[in-house]
């Protein structure tokens, strides 16, 4: 395998750099770096030196020797003063000797290929990465640890010891065979596909912990959106005015409420435009709504118009938590608020004192957490559910006709799907499983 080499630090001045060489000349490209004998597991302080023999820094050297290293190959440290032209002329020198540049990812693709990491750490190390709230990063190294891992196995063990029934079932129909199988079996796939759908929910509705739950603050003109959004900031982001229908667009902000990350969206007041400007932003209002894990929807405590029954008439067709915000209290409550009472109700005013609001989607954000239902933390794991979801339902079709053939055919296609979120499906797999249960002799 090629010896590979990058900066495992942030570009730029620091305290410190980190470079990363991997690969089967690791060691010996070291050894010429640091003129010195390299003990596994140890941190040697040593001079670095370029390929002309000059001294570049000085610096800690670890040497991880392969397989116990995270690529699985003979892997090299270099901790050197932090800064564009230290780090840079290691680089260099480790490319004189022979290593290469490493391709993005490709530190973390060779501990795959070499088994030290399944599909679903890989995903989960990069977006550990990217992630910005304190919850996603929790839930990541869960995943580090193998927490999905262990969730695929126990589904594919499942799928594999019914398609090893359907298997005996068609090459050996002249054995004795328990008269439920057929019951059991329907009844074994019905808890499978209530996991597959539940993790589906689950993954869907937690979406955010990774990159922030999305809150879409809606309301007529001038309701006092933007308020609102300037005091949960705590700055003037957004203009305030008197004068309805300021706010044109939609304006997004992150903020941290407790342990969870929001992404605040004010939108253009929702009424019936009076220009295509002001329509457009209607209509991106709505589709805020749309991909929102919250709703905020603002009504004044003094007056209910035509244009707050068509909010009202607007969320009450959402599938999602949704916040009525009783605003500017200070002025007196002068409407029915029965209208609201199918929804969870808070009461503030943006001048004074918004903390029952905070409350409240912090409380709602800690329960979607609450649920220990394993997290699919990419596009390519839910669809992969999603797809073996399919092939379990078709072969439902098969079994209550007894195309037992056919039947093992969606349940095999299951099986991989479900698999391709971490390792690949071995059929052999299934032969230990068919086999396993006969009994001494057969």
């Amino acid at each position: 395998m090629e010896t590979i080499a990058a900066l495992a630090t942030p570009k730029g001045v620091g305290a410190i750099s980190i470079i990363r060489v991997s690969g089967d000349k690791a060691l010996e490209i070291a050894k010429k770096i640091t003129k010195k004998d390299l003990k596994p597991r140890f941190a040697t302080l040593s001079k670095l030196y370029d390929y002309n023999n000059e001294l570049i820094d000085i610096g800690l050297v670890i040497y991880f020797k392969a397989p116990f290293s995270f690529t699985g190959e003979d892997v090299v440290e270099f901790q050197c003063h932090g800064g564009y032209a230290v780090s840079r002329l290691v680089l260099e020198t480790l490319f004189k000797y022979g290593a290469r540049p490493a391709e993005p990812g490709e530190f973390t693709k060779r501990a795959f290929l070499n088994g030290k990491i399944d599909a679903s750490q890989a995903e989960a190390i990069a977006k550990l990465i990217e992630t910005k709230s304190k919850e996603g990063a929790k839930l990541l190294s869960k995943q580090l640890e193998g927490e999905l891992e262990r969730f695929v196995n126990e589904i594919r063990n499942k799928l594999i010891e019914i398609m090893a029934y359907a298997e005996v079932f068609i090459d050996y129909a002249e054995e004795d065979l328990p008269e439920s199988m057929d019951k059991d079996i329907k009844e074994r796939l019905e808890n499978i596909k209530n996991l597959l759908k539940k993790t589906l929910e689950a993954s869907k509705r937690r979406e955010g912990m990774l990159s922030g739950y999305k809150v879409a603050i809606i309301g007529k003109p001038n309701v006092g959106k933007s308020s609102l959004l300037n005091a949960l900031l705590n700055t003037n982001r957004a203009i305030v005015s008197d004068i309805a229908g300021t706010t044109r667009d939609t304006i997004e902000e992150d903020i941290q409420i407790g342990q969870h990350l929001i992404r605040f969206v004010d939108t253009a007041g929702i009424r019936e435009a009076k220009d295509e400007i002001e329509k457009i932003g209607v209509e991106r209002s709505k589709e805020a709504i749309k991909k929102s894990d919250i709703i905020l929807a603002l009504f004044d405590a003094t007056s209910f118009t035509k244009e707050d029954e068509e909010i009202l008439n607007l969320i009450k067709n959402q599938n999602k938590d949704i916040i009525v915000v009783i605003n500017k209290i200070d002025k007196g409550i002068k409407i029915d608020l029965s209208r609201f009472k199918d929804f969870e109700t808070v009461k503030i005013s943006t001048k004074e004192d918004i903390s029952p609001l905070i409350k409240k989607i912090e409380e709602i954000l800690d329960n979607y957490n609450s649920d220990d239902t394993h997290i699919l933390i990419s596009l390519r794991q839910v669809n992969a559910v999603e797809n073996a979801l399919k092939e379990i339902e078709k072969s439902e079709e098969f079994l209550q006709t007894g195309e037992l053939e056919l039947f093992s055919y969606n349940i095999q296609n299951a099986i991989k799907e479900i698999s391709s979120i971490t390792k690949p499906f071995e059929y052999d797999e299934m032969l230990d499983k068919m086999f396993s249960s006969f009994c001494v002799g057969k």
